[in-house]
């Protein structure tokens, strides 16, 4: 694991040319600096918020931004991925309409991954395409959802089911930020880490386990080396595969059956809960066919619950779950695409799981 305590940036590039930059900071003192190749003065500013990230972060942000910008104005909608809705993109559209933004202003995205899809997908579709950027306050957000231009939002309670792709101008993160979260949300953002090592990358996923008291504490120096690292992982494959045509569907490991409970939990749980159990019930399906061993799978279950993210599925049928996923958007043609593990750190793409397997790992669970 190299040191990162010198490393603030991270290049994303398509085709060889960069899109973007990932800073990575411990406050938002930079921030205005990051920002200053946006020309804000010729612009007006929208940022987008959340109930729970407003009175925390928003009244800095608004302060730092707007003495530079030619005006700036904020909407907060109430926190929850109920509200994931088109009915809130719309409200977002009214503010912009009413405060005449045209295709030169800028949104901003300051909050978790909620935010970060929304903000996302109002400026991917207004006026056909206007210019944003990501400012993850959550640990989820961070290492997976504001890297990489996936915006969208839920609808009839299917997750992600309309959306676009949209590449952000800049991700600032401060890892500050995870200070504040509760610790539910902050190990909710540990679903997707221990994916990143699970699918990539065997020794950052020793790494993990091997600093997990420290992560635990949110150690700076530990949290800083996790997110950068978590950020090269998402970030190069996001590289490879812009609009996932091939890699970048490994980033799915655990959500097509996470996805599905995430639904039939009515969204009670978090998304990275959610993912964690995916991405062990993946484990076992893995097991199942002789790919990795039931040692490989204790130590991924083990790996979870350090975080609190081995959850009973309980009361939801195994059959109810199955059926679900046949509405993912990972579905091509009758198949699911499921990613699976030949290895810890080693994950493909396989269109050949059956019902009857996601229905045995679901009922082992049970």
């Amino acid at each position: 694991m190299e040191n990162v305590k010198e490393n603030h940036k991270i290049d994303i590039k398509t085709d060889g040319k960069k899109i973007y930059e990932i800073h990575l900071e411990d406050s938002f003192e930079n921030l205005m600096d990051s920002m200053e190749f946006l020309d804000l003065p010729g612009r007006k500013v929208c940022i987008v918020t959340e109930s729970n990230v407003a009175p925390i972060y928003l009244q800095e942000i608004y302060k730092r931004i707007s003495p530079k910008a030619a005006k700036v104005v904020t909407f907060s909608f109430t926190a929850g991925e109920a509200n994931k809705q088109l009915a809130t993109i719309e409200k977002i559209y009214e503010q912009l309409i009413r405060n005449h933004f045209d295709r030169k202003d800028l949104l901003v995205a300051l909050g978790g991954g909620v935010v970060g899809d929304m903000t996302g997908f109002a400026a991917a579709t207004y006026l056909r395409g206007i210019d944003f950027i990501q400012i993850p306050t959550t640990l989820l957000a961070q290492v997976d959802s504001s890297i990489g231009g996936k915006t969208g939002v839920d609808f009839l309670q299917y997750k992600n089911m309309v959306g676009a792709f949209h590449q952000p101008k800049l991700v600032y993160i401060n890892t500050a930020a995870l200070k504040s979260l509760p610790e539910r949300e902050y190990f909710s953002g540990m679903g997707e880490v221990i994916k990143h090592g699970l699918i990539k990358d065997s020794g950052y996923y020793q790494w993990i386990k091997d600093h997990k008291k420290e992560i635990k504490d949110r150690d700076e120096q530990i949290l800083r080396e996790m997110i950068y690292r978590s950020c090269l992982i998402k970030g190069g494959v996001v590289e490879r595969d812009p609009k996932e045509q091939g890699e970048r569907a490994l980033l799915n490991f655990g959500h097509t059956l996470g996805h599905a409970i995430e639904k039939l939990k009515e969204f009670q749980w978090l998304h990275g809960e959610c993912v964690g159990v995916g991405c062990q019930l993946a484990a076992m399906i893995s097991a199942g066919r002789g790919e990795i061993s039931q040692d490989d799978v204790k130590d991924i279950k083990d790996t979870f619950k350090e975080f609190d993210l081995w959850k009973p599925v309980g009361e939801i049928d195994p059959e109810e779950v199955v059926q679900t996923t046949k509405s993912d958007k990972k579905m091509e043609g009758n198949h699911v695409k499921f990613i699976l593990l030949h290895q810890i750190g080693e994950a493909f793409i396989d269109r050949s799981v059956t019902e009857e397997e996601m229905r045995h790992a679901l009922e082992q669970w049970n």
